[in-house]
C-alpha cells in the first residue's frame, strides 16, 4: 500500500504562485519526503522529480531564489514545530514571515515590472538589506529609474524563473528571461481579451490604473497600450524632416520620470485615484513627514499631482494618458477631441514644460530623484 504522506504534504499549503518544482524541492528538503514518494503522488517517474529538485538546487546561487526558499522552508519548519529554535544561519533579510504576495498582487506587480524589464537596456537592481527593488534602464550611457517594487515581488518573480541574475553581488542585477517574456505576453493578451469583451469583467487593477471605478454602461472603454514598448519610446524613435530626433533624450527622461512616480503611486492604493480631478483642481494630494527617501506611494502621488497641476488641462491630459496610462496617441487624440496627428506636437510641448518643471524643482531641492 503506497504512502499517503505526499498528498498531505505541508508544501501544499505554500502560496499558490509557488511553482510545482519548488514545492517538491521543499517537500524533499524540508519535510524529508523521498523522491519516490513525491513521484508516486505526482503520478510520474522518479527521474522527473529528481530533475526538478536538482534544477531548483542549482538556482540557489541566485540571491533572491535562495532568500525565498529560506523563507518558505522556514515557514514549513514552523508549521511542523510551533516553537522552532531560532535559525542563526538565516539572515534577517531572508527571514521575514508573512511577506509573501497574494496571487492578485503578484500578477499586477509582476506584469508591471516585467513590462519595464522588457524594454531595451533595463535591469532590476536589488541591493543587500534593502526592501525595494528598482528597475534601471540605461539609455545613451545614462541610467534612469523606471519602476520600484517590493523585494518580496522580486523574489517571487525570480523563483518563477521570470528573472535571471546576471550580476550577483552587493547590488545584484536581474534581466527578464524568455519565460518571463512569455508570461508577460500571456498576461497582456488576457488583459486585451478582457478589454475586448472576452471576459466577464475588466480586472479591477486596470480600472484603478486608469483612474476610473470600472467600465459602466454607455461609457467608452479606455484602451491601454499593449506593446512591450511605451508610446513615448515609440515616438522617441521618430525623426523630423531634417533627420533630427522628434523627442530629445531629456524630454524622454522627463516623461519616464513622471511614469516612475505614477507607477509607484499605484502601489498599496486601496481606493481609486482620479488623476483627471487633480488636473481640474477638484482633488488635492499632499503628504507630510519622512517618506523613505521619496519612495513611498504617498510621496509619489504628491509629486505626480504637483506636476500635473503645473502642466494644467490639455498638456497635463496628454502627458497623463501617453506617459502614465500608456495610451496610444491616436486614442488620446480621439478621447480629447483633437484633430489627427496633433497629439504628438502637443505631447512634445508638454514634455518641454515638464522638463522645465523638474529642473526648477531640482534646483530648489524639493524633489527626490
Amino acid at each position: 500500500m503506497h504512502s499517503s504522506r505526499p498528498s498531505g504534504s505541508l508544501a501544499n499549503t505554500l502560496p499558490q504562485w509557488v511553482p510545482s518544482g519548488a514545492r517538491r524541492y521543499l517537500a524533499h528538503t524540508e519535510e524529508g519526503l523521498s523522491i519516490r514518494e513525491l513521484a508516486r503522488a505526482a503520478g510520474c517517474h522518479a527521474s522527473t522529480i529528481l530533475r526538478q529538485v536538482q534544477k531548483v538546487e542549482t538556482r540557489r546561487d541566485d540571491p533572491l531564489v535562495d532568500e525565498v526558499l529560506l523563507q518558505l522552508g522556514h515557514a514549513l519548519s514552523g508549521a511542523k514545530d510551533p516553537h522552532p529554535e531560532e535559525d542563526t544561519a538565516m539572515s534577517q533579510t531572508a527571514y521575514q514571515p508573512a511577506v509573501q504576495p497574494d496571487p492578485d498582487t503578484l500578477r499586477r506587480e509582476g506584469k508591471r515590472i516585467l513590462r519595464h524589464l522588457a524594454e531595451r537596456g533595463a535591469v532590476l537592481a536589488v541591493a543587500e538589506g534593502m526592501e525595494k527593488a528598482v528597475v534601471v534602464r540605461s539609455t545613451n550611457g545614462e541610467a534612469q529609474n523606471t519602476a520600484v517594487t517590493d523585494r518580496a515581488i522580486a523574489r517571487a518573480l525570480a523563483l518563477k524563473d521570470w528573472l535571471e541574475c546576471t550580476d550577483p553581488g552587493r547590488i545584484s542585477k536581474y534581466c527578464i528571461t524568455p519565460e518571463g517574456r512569455a508570461a508577460l505576453k500571456r498576461m497582456l493578451a488576457e488583459d486585451e481579451n478582457r478589454a475586448s469583451g472576452f471576459a466577464e469583467a475588466q480586472t479591477p487593477f486596470m480600472a484603478q490604473a486608469a483612474g476610473v471605478a470600472g467600465p459602466t454602461e454607455g461609457s467608452e472603454r479606455r484602451m491601454r497600450f499593449t506593446s512591450y514598448e511605451t508610446p513615448l519610446a515609440v515616438l522617441a524613435r521618430r525623426r523630423d524632416k531634417d533627420g533630427s530626433l522628434f523627442l530629445e533624450e531629456d524630454l524622454v527622461r522627463a516623461g519616464e520620470r513622471l511614469r516612475e512616480d505614477f507607477e509607484l503611486a499605484q502601489m498599496g492604493r486601496s481606493g481609486d485615484q482620479n488623476w483627471e480631478n487633480v488636473l481640474s483642481g477638484a482633488a488635492q494630494t499632499s503628504y507630510q513627514g519622512d517618506d523613505m527617501v521619496g519612495y513611498s506611494p504617498e510621496a509619489a502621488r504628491a509629486r505626480v499631482a504637483a506636476a500635473l497641476r503645473d502642466l494644467g488641462p490639455g498638456l497635463g491630459d496628454v502627458v497623463l494618458r501617453c506617459c502614465c496610462l500608456l495610451e496610444g496617441l491616436e486614442n488620446a487624440e480621439k478621447q480629447l477631441g483633437w484633430s489627427a496627428r496633433s497629439g504628438k506636437i502637443v505631447l512634445r510641448i508638454a514634455l518641454q514644460r515638464l522638463k522645465r518643471y523638474y529642473e526648477l524643482f531640482e534646483s530648489s531641492g524639493q524633489l527626490i530623484g
